[in-house]
Formats: structure tokens, C-alpha cells, sequence
């Protein structure tokens, strides 16, 4: 097995009158952002129901658009304030943007940051605020606008190591323990556990990755055109629950393009993290009562800290191939059994004042009826990779388990490897067949929504793109 080296992938320029290789290729680059704030009176969506309906606008919420030019092969690059788009808005974005300007849908990698302090682009309970439409419009019109800026640049790329904000957030159960799900029935690993069960705890079901991975651009004359991180962390939340929000992906682009100056785009693409988040449940680390933002910011800093540092340690090319793949990954969708049908029926005829076995009993019979009559039985799954290099990058549409991500990086061909996820689409949660048998709630019916053997699959057709692109 390759062994896992740091690195923090950053493209920089150095101040030439001209970045041509020695082949008298030129790279260029070019980045732009455009604006995708929601309109106030949307649910904000996230958490289960009662959802809060939008009352203020804390910060922005953007798409940050990168494209890179070899002279041959473009690439783009999309990522947007959004806890996630389905695969359907993100097609007719790419659609788009190929119709203006010729770029394959193949070579453009768009992702959402999983913010939980947004709105959905799908379910509007008022007709008027058409938000699907819109947020397609300002991804494309972000694309086509950096790929307007396009201008000679170089190139590099590294990783640094911010492991004090990564826990694994599923934790395993001592043998002979078990907690009760909503189905009835009993789960081996328990997300989140509180200070109740901690003496039942095991430890973590699962790795954490504490690198940041980044690429960087700069203009020849030393400006910075963008600078793009990729960190495996959930939202870190604290946020009023009416906010509008980027979250700490928002305040890291902020703090990163503070620090460089201006044009720079700040650019924070997510990464394999469907189980881990930002909460320490060993009980090693003191409680501490935050104000609203508070860790936001403090995530954020310390993690443009070190993005910073590594940027100024690295070497760059004038030129560097450009290669693109994407393939298409049938996966079947998850059926309950009858038992469970059964049991999701007797739940939703209860009377309202009846109590509840398991507090989420009701939402995941509904999401089980849901799974019952879902259309088509298959899902297409979109598998990418990008080669920039000698670095390669591969992305899921799916909330992706780090120990995924972290398989794919060691397997690559390439030296250097990261993953996107929530990349081309929405499909839920991608637990390995392992953690299927553990339970738990991101392997539960309606939170997980394909096949048990699904992550296999998808490693196997990333490694397959990115030996394409290789």
C-alpha cells in the first residue's frame, strides 16, 4: 500500500513577463464568484422537521468558480454554498455553460460545500421564490466569467495538517452493548453519543484525515488569481437557527482572500467526511459554551493559517497536462423488506398523542414508505477525475465516508490524490459494507438511499477514472 505523504496543493505564479514552458505551452488560469444568497422566507434546510424559515442573511453565500487551461484540455471547477444540489441542477448548470462555451460537460467538477444554513433548490413552499432556477443561472454565469478571466499563470500543489478539528464521529458500542434505532431494531455504533453513553463506548468506528489539500493560482505578475483548499470536514455549525450562512467554508475564503489581497478567489471544496465532524466525544476535550460564529471563525482561521503557511513553501511550474474522465455508475436503489413496511405503517396510523418508541420513528416511516415507491429502482452516479499534473482528483456524488477517501488517495496512481464529494449530485450518505453492519444513522433507510455494497463500486470506477486520466 502507498504510503499517505501530506501535501497542500496550491497553484502559484512567479513574476515572468510570459508563463510558457520550455514546450512554449501556456497555462493559464482565471476565477470568478457569483452571489447565490436565497431570498429570506425559505426553509432553511439541514435538520429535521419543524425547519426554520430564513430571517436574516449572516453572511453571503457564493459559487467560487476556477478554470484552468493547458492550450488544449480545460477544466472547471464550481463550488457553492449549499448543503448540496441534486444531480438534475447541476446537469442543466454544466449544460450551460458547454452550449456558451464549448467546455465538455465531462471537464467540470461542481460541488456543494454542505452548509446546513441554506436552502433547498428543489422544495419551495412558495411557488414565487423559484430558487432552482436561479442558483443554475449564477453557476453557470460564475463559470463562464472565470473562464473570461482566463490570463498566463503557474502552478503548484501541497498539504499541510489541521488535525485539531477532525473527529470521527461514529463511535463502535462495546461488545454485548447495543442502542436502539427508529426501526425497531438495535445498532452497534451510535452517531454523536452523548456524555450518557460514553462508558459504553468503544472508540471511534472509524479514521479521520487531518490533512488540508490546496491548489493556488497567481498571475505572472505575482497576483492571485485563486487559491483552493479541500478539507474532510462536516459544517461546523452555531449559527442562529434563522440564519442564512456559508459557514466556516465561507469564512475560510474570506480569511484567505483578506490575507492575499485582491482579485484572489477564496475556494473551499469538501471532502470525504460523512463521518466525521467537529465534535470531540472521547471527553479529552473540555466543554466549552460558544457564542453564535465563534468556532466558525475559529475553524475557519486555523485553517487559512495553514493553508498560508504551506503556500509559501511550494514550487511552481509554468506548465502542467490537464486530463479529464467521467463515467456514469448504475446503483440500485434501497428497498425496505416487508417486515420494515410493516413497521412503518403501524408508526404512521399511531394516534397524534400516542408516544413514541424512538423520537425519529416518524420521519424515517415516512422516508421508509418513501423508499417503498421511489422511481426509477437504479441511480446513474456520476464518477469524475481530473489530472492536474502529477495531482489527481476524484469526486462522489454522495456525503462520503473518510475511510473512502482515504482508500482512494492510498490506491491512486498518482502521487498526489484528494476527493470532492457531494460533487455532480446528491445521493446521501456512502457508508462502507462494514458500517452497514455496525448500524447507525447514516446507514438507516432514507439517510443512505443505495445498495450495501455501493462504496465498493464507486472506489473501484474512481480508480478506474483516475487510471484514465493517469
Amino acid at each position: 500500500m502507498k504510503i499517505a505523504v501530506p501535501f497542500i496543493l496550491c497553484f502559484a505564479l512567479i513574476s515572468l513577463p510570459h508563463a510558457v514552458s520550455a514546450q512554449g505551452k501556456v497555462f493559464k488560469a482565471g476565477a470568478a464568484t457569483s452571489n447565490i444568497t436565497p431570498p429570506l422566507g425559505m426553509e432553511i434546510v439541514g435538520n429535521f422537521a419543524p425547519r426554520p424559515i430564513a430571517a436574516h442573511v449572516h453572511d453571503e453565500l457564493h459559487v467560487r468558480c476556477l478554470v484552468l487551461d493547458d492550450g488544449t484540455t480545460k477544466l472547471a471547477f464550481a463550488v457553492a454554498d449549499t448543503i448540496s444540489l441534486g444531480r438534475d441542477v447541476w446537469d442543466e448548470a454544466k449544460k450551460k455553460v458547454e452550449a456558451a462555451t464549448g467546455i465538455p460537460v465531462s471537464n467540470m467538477m461542481f460541488s456543494g460545500t454542505h452548509t446546513h444554513s441554506s436552502v433547498s433548490a428543489i422544495t419551495n413552499k412558495d411557488s414565487s421564490l423559484d430558487y432552482r432556477s436561479f442558483i443554475i443561472s449564477r453557476v453557470a454565469d460564475g463559470v463562464r466569467r472565470a473562464l473570461n478571466n482566463l490570463e498566463p499563470a503557474r502552478i503548484a500543489w501541497g498539504s499541510g495538517k489541521v488535525p485539531q478539528h477532525v473527529f470521527n464521529r461514529r463511535w463502535l458500542l462495546k461488545e454485548g452493548v447495543t442502542n436502539d434505532n427508529p426501526f425497531g431494531g438495535k445498532d452497534r455504533a451510535v452517531m454523536n453519543p452523548s456524555s450518557l453513553l460514553r462508558s459504553r463506548l468503544a472508540g471511534p468506528a472509524g479514521p479521520k484525515n487531518p490533512e488540508v489539500y490546496c491548489l493556488s493560482v497567481q498571475a505572472t505578475d505575482g497576483r492571485q488569481i485563486a487559491l483552493m483548499a479541500n478539507y474532510w470536514l462536516h459544517y461546523v455549525g452555531g449559527v442562529n437557527k434563522e440564519d442564512l450562512s456559508a459557514d466556516y467554508f465561507g469564512e475560510f475564503c474570506r480569511r484567505i482572500e483578506e490575507k492575499v489581497g485582491a482579485p484572489c478567489v477564496g475556494i473551499l471544496a469538501n471532502g470525504p467526511c460523512g463521518d466525521v465532524n467537529n465534535n470531540d466525544y472521547s471527553g479529552k476535550t473540555p466543554a466549552v459554551k460558544r457564542e453564535p460564529y465563534e468556532k466558525i471563525k475559529l475553524v475557519a482561521n486555523d485553517l487559512a493559517q495553514e493553508v498560508l503557511r504551506v503556500h509559501q513553501t511550494l514550487k511552481h511550474q509554468d506548465w502542467v497536462p490537464l486530463k479529464a474522465a467521467a463515467s456514469d455508475l448504475e446503483l440500485a436503489v434501497r428497498r425496505p423488506t416487508p417486515e420494515m413496511i410493516q413497521w412503518a405503517e403501524g408508526v404512521l396510523a399511531k394516534p397524534k398523542d400516542a408516544e413514541a418508541t424512538h423520537r425519529l420513528e416518524k420521519p424515517y416511516a415516512e422516508r421508509t414508505l418513501a423508499a417503498r415507491d421511489a422511481k426509477p429502482d437504479t441511480i446513474q452516479a456520476v464518477i469524475q477525475a481530473f489530472r492536474i499534473g502529477e495531482l489527481g482528483i476524484a469526486s462522489i456524488p454522495f456525503e462520503v465516508f473518510t475511510e473512502i477517501g482515504l482508500e482512494i488517495k492510498a490506491r491512486s496512481p498518482f502521487a498526489d490524490t484528494f476527493t470532492i464529494e457531494l460533487a455532480n449530485g446528491s445521493n446521501g450518505y456512502l457508508p462502507t459494507p462494514r458500517h452497514h453492519d455496525l448500524g447507525g444513522y447514516e446507514t438507516w433507510l432514507g439517510t443512505n438511499r443505495v445498495e450495501r455494497e455501493a462504496s465498493v463500486k464507486i472506489t473501484a470506477r474512481a480508480l478506474e477514472m483516475l487510471e484514465t486520466v493517469r
